[in-house]
């Protein structure tokens, strides 16, 4: 399977390609007035304004660093319907992609309620590289402002 790598401060983390749409340079981003943390706003994307969330932000409480590795990653976010809806991730040292067998990620051993979208891990010789579950990664408050409908629990 193939995953795409990024980073937050100095751990790496993977999301799976299939989800990914377009790898974008940072560009300029509108920004909107009192938006909850982790929304950094609304991007043109082929004349369609699509919002973009700060990875950073969500998950370390600072700014992604404006670099020339940091990047939009374009998604598929679904809805309940199935719907899928564009979106984009502002994530750092966003550079390469790897090649990795699913099975070889295992659960953490951690549960973070906080951060439902981080999934199994798996060992290379850089260390431990962990898995973004895209469909965990909004809460509920920037999923129901982006999307104008809440999501079912289960």
């Amino acid at each position: 399977m193939l995953f795409l790598q990024f980073h937050l401060d100095n751990d790496r983390y993977v999301i799976d390609t299939g989800q990914v749409v377009e790898v974008l340079p940072l560009l300029g981003i509108k920004q909107i007035p009192q938006a909850p943390a982790g929304l950094a706003g609304v991007f043109n994307y082929r004349g369609q304004p699509v919002p973009a969330v700060d990875l950073s932000e969500m998950a370390l409480g600072r700014a992604a660093r404006q670099r020339m590795s940091t990047r939009i990653i374009v998604v598929r976010y679904p809805d309940e319907t199935g719907t899928a809806h564009l979106l984009g991730l502002i994530a750092e040292k966003v550079t390469e992609t790897v090649h990795r067998d699913p099975a070889d990620f295992t659960d953490a051993g951690v549960r973070n309620d906080g951060a439902p979208y981080l999934g199994p891990v798996a060992a290379d010789s850089k260390g431990l590289v962990q898995w973004v579950e895209v469909t965990k990664l909004l809460r509920d408050s920037i999923r129901d402002v982006l999307f104008n409908q809440p999501l079912k629990q289960p």
